[in-house]
Order: C-alpha cells, then structure tokens, then sequence
C-alpha cells in the first residue's frame, strides 16, 4: 500500500464526514462517542504508542453495546441499525492491519452514507452522499496504486461515477419499483414533527405564527384560487368545555354535498407530518384511495403520513352540504353549564335570540370591527374564561381566538356551529408556479350551518384583519421581527431581503421537482410513465430495458475509446513515425515492440541509426517512463517531424 499515513488520514477524513449529518438522528451520547473513538484513531496516526490495547478495545465495545441498548429502541428498523453500524465503523478503525481491513471500513463507510436516505431525501444531502462517496472511491483508487496523487484519485472516481450516471437513470426509470412488504416495514416514531393538534384552545395556533416549517405544495392544473379562497380544510372541532375544543367522531355517514361553479384541479405535495391529515383546498369533490373523508368533510390518508406523499385532487369553493341530523345538530349546540350573563347580554343586544341567523352573523362581525378588537400575533395569556376574557378584557387576539369566540356566540343564539382549523393562503413561487403553505401559514375559522345552505364558512378573521386573508402572511419579515406582518407595503419597506426570497423560489422549485420525479417515483408514477411510452406488459419492459443497457453501454465504449486515442498523442506521434517506415517497405508487426522494430530496421537503415534509436528511447520514456519531462515530449515530436528516408 502507498504511504499508508496520509491514505488513513485521507481515509478518516472521509469517514468524519460521513457520520457528520447524522448528528440529528443518532442519539448525542452515540454521536460524541463515535467521534471520540474517531478523534482518538486520528491522533494514533503521529503517536501510533497510544493506540488501545485488544483488552481495552473490548472495554470500548461493551461501551459502544450499552449505550445502543439505553436508547430502548428495539434490534430492528432504521435507528437500530445505523446506530450499530456507525458504532462498529468507529470501533474498526482501531483493527487496521491489512488492506482486508481498510476495504471492511470503506464498505462499513458506504453503508452509514447510504443510511442518511432513510432520514433525508432531499437534493443537498444526495450531492452530500455523491461527494463523500467520491471520496471513498478516491481512498480504494490509492490503495490499488501505485504513486497516485490524491487530486488524480479524486478525477478518476469522479468520472467513475459520472459514467455510472447514465445507467443509474434508466435502471431508475425502467426497472419495476419493488415495495417491501407490510411485515418488514418497522413502525419509526421518533422524529418530532411540528403542527396543528387534535386539540384546540384559544392561542393555540400562535405558536405555529413564527415557523418557516414547509407543510405542503400545491400546483394547479388550470387556473389558481385568488387568495380569499385559499381555505386548506384539516380538523373540525364541535366539542367544547369553555376553554378547550375538541374533536368529535361523528356516527352519521357523510352526506354528499352537491357543487357549485368551476372546479379547481391541483396535486398536493405533503410534507412529512405527525397525523395522517391531508388538507385539501375547501372543499374537495374527488379524491382517490388511499384517502378518505369524514362526515366533517377532513380527508386522511390511510398510507404513512411520516413520509412525502403525492395526491391528485379536484375541489370547489361553492358547494351546499345539505340537510343537517338531529346528531349532528346536538353535537354543534353543545355548550358548557356556565355561560355567563354577559355573554347571554351580549347576544341578545345583537339579537342573537329574535332575528334571523345571517343577520346575527352580520351584526357579530360588526361588532368586532367596531369594539377595536386587534389581530395580533402575541396575545395575553387568557387561562380562566378565555372567552369572556376575551371579549370583555384584552380584545387582542389570534385567529383562533376570534373562531372559537365566534362559534361559542352562535351556540348560545342556538345556531349550529363548529370551530375548522388547516391552512389559508400560501405564498406563490413564480419559478415553479405553485403554492408554499408553511406553518405560519395555520388558521381556524368557523362553519355555520345555514338552512337551504348547509355549512356556510365565515372567518372573523377577515373581519378584524381583512389583510391577513387577501394578502396573506409576510412569513420572512414576520420571522425576522417576532411578529405579524402583511402586504406588499412591508416587502417594499424592506426590498434588501427581496433577492434572498427570490432565490428561495428558486431552491423550493428545484426541491419541488425533485421531490415529485425523484423521491415519489413509486408504482404508480412508474406505471404512468411507462404507459405514455406505451410499455404496457413485462415482456416490452424487458425489451426496452435491455435495449436501453445495450445502447449506453455502446455509446460509453465510443466514447471511451475515441477519448484513450485522442489522449495519447504520444501513440499518435509514433504511429507517425511507423507509416513513415511503411513506405519504405519497413512494417512493424503487431507482436513487435518498438525496441525490437528500432533494432530490426537499424540494421535496414544505418545511416539513420542514432536517429532512430533517439526517438525509440524518447517514445519508451514518453510512455512508460515514471516522470517524463516537456521538454522530452516536444523533443520526440520535433525528431519524428524532421524524420526522413
């Protein structure tokens, strides 16, 4: 093996950036514990006296053996095994006595690299995998060498793996997706993922008004919902305890509500999430499996909600939802014991108990623009009765606190009605032409139902702060600041962030595609694409793939070859210098080699003997010579340019 010092260190190095991105996914004890083996086997290169005893070595793995077994995770799935393989990868760098060893550590590498996709499947860390990968192709390039500098090594595994690219896209693309089976598929569940709840209280949604998290993409077929439709339909709460919403399984099957107006077609791309919620554009019409709707109207998906998903949908923003039960009515007056006088006043001012239900909600409405009730990001902390508190005391609130006080005063006018939480609005990226709707981007709203109308949507919110519906949420500014922030007027104010925020489109669009055509390429995607290249059956899959292997396998073996002969220029000269000889009658033979020619045609050729054997000794040096000179090579070329017979 060359310099065996500065191959391991080339090698470790690699290794270090390997197990880096795992840093959020491996346990932190783990994480410092393989890193402290692998600063310690780092060392050992300048002081090799302090590397570990075999008894002390086995005292490391029984370390290594406990901490895996602290984390309680169980022999099998994802996290036990990348925990076991980084801890005997860290363990191995200190059993380095042959080469056998060092390809062992390279393949253990390979594996913990592969390991990040089951966490990460974005771009950046593919690129990340491609580069370090590289790398270790570069360490095997060097220890299967002779003399071979590290910047050669690092090209040569490059291209290795640039000329592998071709075939690992048709392989993609055609070879049938294979899906593990149900049994073999471990239920993961320790990766913490932000969102609406189950359970609503006035302010909850506030602590999403701050997070950039992504939670889904929306693209358009046809035209896009102006930004006052942009309702993303997720929980509907109908059980309340004064302070607390909470969801109710309803018994009554799902009614079929009849639309109204132009649809809208779109495809949703859901981020990974906690539930299984898919929050469809209000309200959705037509959906396929594995997703299904409640009697409330919320759709779920019966797959992984853990992992990206793609769903084709179609909604309209009108509809009539038809009749209501008497289940469904006792479940949508639901009150609690202690409503107090002030509400029950309040409602009868705004003849809550005499008119009829549209002119109640208008006159409520009203009322909220008129009392200076403020929309704010930070409200107080309302624990007693946050309703009354809210509507007698501090008027400052989320949007959550406006839905929730609204459909609370409904109830007591004994109108039925229920709090819905999800998304509204979304930013638009005009670089791949669909919607963003993040975290901040939560909302809760109210559904009243309305005779011959069904469940009618009114937002209190529109109310206090129309700005917030039609311009929807500054998210950057907002983030920056701490707080809430609308319309263009903010972004022009601070126009420096503008040429940040366009080049976010620009990575979000990149990301989207990628996502879509790379990361959810499952059957289905699969059978699409093969249909439009009318591959319907096994046997004209087989044809096209091995017809596919066969022409780029083709096309590489022209490429290679014409790129080794346009490289040696030094063959090139010589073939010169031979067809020169050959019409002369002087053939050099294909088993021959060029000292025996030199030798053979001297005797032919003595008056040009010392010339000969000059440019002999030049083309042997120039080919196979260790470290051949420039001048040597413009000499061989100058020789076989004045060469004459």
């Amino acid at each position: 093996m060359p310099n065996q010092k500065s191959t391991l260190l080339f090698l470790f190095s690699a290794i270090g950036l390997i197990v880096l991105p795992h840093i959020n996914h491996i346990p932190p004890s783990l994480f410092a514990y393989f890193y402290g083996l692998w600063a310690w086997r780092m060392l050992c290169l300048w002081q090799p006296k302090w590397l570990p005893k075999p008894y002390l070595i086995a005292v490391l793995a029984g370390a290594g053996i406990f901490l895996i077994y602290r984390q309680h995770i169980g022999l099998l799935g994802q996290d036990a095994g990348t925990n076991l393989f980084i801890t005997a990868l860290g363990l191995k760098l200190f059993e380095i006595k042959s080469l056998r060893d060092i390809y062992l550590i390279v393949f253990l590498a390979f594996i913990v690299a592969s390991s990040q996709f089951l966490y990460e499947q974005n771009i950046l860390m593919a690129l990340y995998i491609v580069l370090v990968s590289t790398v270790l192709f570069a360490t095997l390039i060097i220890i299967n060498s002779l003399n071979v500098q590290t910047k050669f090594a690092l090209k040569t595994a490059a291209t290795l793996i640039a000329q592998a690219l071709p075939m690992t896209v048709v392989l993609f693309v055609l070879f049938p997706r294979l899906e593990a089976p149900q049994w073999l598929i471990f239920d993961e569940d320790h990766h913490a993922h932000s969102g609406l709840s189950d359970t609503l209280e006035a302010g909850s949604i506030t602590n999403l008004g701050l997070s950039d998290e992504l939670v889904f993409r929306a693209k358009f077929n046809n035209r896009m919902p102006p930004p006052s439709e942009r309702y993303w339909r997720g929980p509907v709460f109908s059980h309340t305890t004064g302070r607390q919403w909470l969801p109710v399984n309803s018994k009554t099957p799902l009614s079929k509500p009849s639309f109204i107006g132009e649809p809208y077609h779109y495809t949703l791309l859901m981020e990974p999430q906690a539930k299984n919620w898919v929050f469809a554009l209000d309200l959705a019409s037509d959906f396929s499996l594995p997703l299904s709707q409640h009697a409330n109207f919320q759709l779920t998906t019966d797959e992984n909600p853990d992992k990206r998903a793609e769903y084709e949908l179609t909604s309209y923003p009108e509809y009539n939802t038809g009749n209501l039960t008497a289940e469904d009515e006792q479940q949508n007056l639901q009150l609690p014991d202690n409503v107090s006088d002030k509400i029950k006043q309040l409602v009868e001012q705004l003849d809550g108990y005499t008119g009829k239900p549209e002119k109640f909600i208008s006159q409520l409405l009203q009322y909220f623009k008129d009392q200076d009730f403020y929309y704010t990001l930070t409200p107080p902390v309302m624990q007693k009765n946050p309703i009354e508190e809210f509507l007698f005391e501090s008027r400052h609130g989320f949007c959550s606190h406006y839905a929730s006080t609204f459909v609370y005063l409904m109830r007591v006018a004994h109108i039925p009605a229920r709090v819905v939480t999800g998304y509204q609005g979304g930013e638009f990226n005009p670089v791949g032409n669909f919607l963003e709707i993040r975290q901040a981007n939560a909302h809760a709203w109210a559904e009243v139902w309305l005779a011959g109308k069904g469940w009618v949507r009114f937002d209190p919110t529109a109310a206090i702060a129309p700005e917030r519906i039609e311009q929807g949420i500054n998210v950057d500014l907002q983030i920056s600041n701490g707080r809430l922030s609308f319309g263009s007027n903010t972004i022009k104010a601070n126009a420096g962030l503008n040429w940040l925020k366009h080049t976010r489109q620009f990575w979000q669009s990149v990301d989207y595609n990628w996502q879509r055509w790379v990361i959810n390429y499952d059957n289905n995607n699969q059978y699409q694409l093969l249909a439009s290249l009318g591959i319907n059956n096994i046997k004209s899959l087989i044809y096209w793939l091995i017809g596919s292997i066969a022409a780029l396998t083709g096309l590489l073996s022209l490429f290679l070859l014409y790129q080794a002969k346009s490289k040696d220029k030094v063959g090139l000269i010589y073939q010169r210098f031979c067809q020169k000889l050959t019409r002369h009658g002087l053939i050099r033979q294909p088993t021959e080699g060029a000292q025996d020619f030199a030798q053979r045609i001297c005797l032919q050729l003595p008056a040009h003997t010392e010339t000969i054997k000059q440019i002999t000794a030049l083309y042997l040096k120039l080919r196979y010579g260790k470290q051949p000179k420039k001048t040597d090579f413009e000499q061989f070329r100058k020789s076989v340019a004045l060469f004459k017979v």
